[in-house]
């Protein structure tokens, strides 16, 4: 929306393979923000170097001038940050971080995102294992891929792409992965921890830590404003309001379906384009939570 006190957020929503990336060895010295984010987002937040406010403007005849804000370069920023990182753990304790990947049935759209996933892995240099199941699986079959995974010292992020066939109980997927491999942040207890004030989750879900991402590099001032999450889901809507809401002025949020890009960009001060705004800084997310969990697991700083 137009104006002071608003902050629009909008939500849209095989193969064995290890491979790494040759990548160059970068510093990495965290940006203290200013005071724009409220004082209980959980403190496992970490934000990355606010060096780049890629944008471009557009002015309309009603004399509103919005500001573009791009992903891709934001995301390439972070993603550089995070191969550094990595490449320091593996000259230090000759480990790196490792993802698992279960698909179920061939749905193009979930091929395309885990392709999108993983080809982003290869250049940070993340090990990567697919497992791939029919969609005529049963769910016991289902929940053994996730618990070896669970079990698997190598893997340090699990992701069930989603959705599943309507046999399979998503909710109940959820719950069997590992809490502390949770990359997605989709776990009852990270998305409770979200919730709950001082509590902490292992993993904020990866698309609304994207957008909170943004407004940091955009230099968005949160706390106080009132916000508007547009976008319903559970993967995206629900927990992006769970991070405003400490940092909002707490009347509450309202969800409703998506934005118009084209009506919505005349009377905003600013926004993300599509293709090209939340997305690639999305997946940049996973790969930071990835790189968190195996820091963790190695105890590694």
């Amino acid at each position: 929306m137009r104006g002071g006190n608003w902050v629009g957020v909008v939500g849209r929503r095989l193969r064995k393979k290890t491979s790494y990336s040759s990548v160059h060895s970068i510093s990495s010295t965290p940006t203290e923000y200013p005071n724009i984010l409220g004082p209980n987002l959980p403190d496992v937040w970490t934000p990355t170097n606010q060096s780049h406010r890629p944008q471009s403007s557009a002015i309309f005849s009603n004399g509103n001038s919005a500001r573009i804000i791009d992903g891709k370069p934001i995301a390439k920023d972070i993603k550089f940050r995070i191969a550094g990182e990595i490449q320091r753990m593996k000259a230090a304790i000759g480990k790196s971080p490792g993802l698992a990947v279960v698909l179920v049935g061939q749905r193009r759209d979930s091929k395309t995102y885990i392709n999108i996933k993983l080809r982003a892995c290869d250049e940070v240099g993340i090990a990567t294992m697919v497992e791939e199941l029919p969609e005529s699986c049963t769910e016991s079959e289902l929940l053994d891929v996730v618990s070896r995974f669970n079990e698997e010292p190598s893997v340090h992020g699990i992701i069930v792409q989603l959705p599943l066939p309507q046999h399979l109980d998503e909710e109940k997927i959820m719950t069997v992965v590992s809490p502390e491999k949770d990359v997605d942040g989709f776990h009852p207890l990270n998305m409770g921890n979200l919730a709950l004030r001082g509590r902490q989750p292992f993993f904020i879900p990866c698309a609304p830590k994207g957008c909170i991402e943004l407004l940091l590099r955009f230099g968005v001032q949160i706390s106080g404003k009132r916000s508007v999450v547009i976008g319903r889901s559970k993967i995206v809507g629900l927990p992006t309001a769970l991070l405003l809401q400490d940092t909002s002025s707490r009347h509450g949020f309202r969800v409703t379906g998506d934005v118009c890009y084209e009506e919505a960009i005349k009377v905003v001060s600013a926004i993300t384009p599509v293709p090209g705004g939340v997305g690639p800084v999305t997946i940049s997310m996973l790969l930071s939570n990835t790189l968190d969990s195996a820091k963790r697991a190695f105890r590694f700083t």
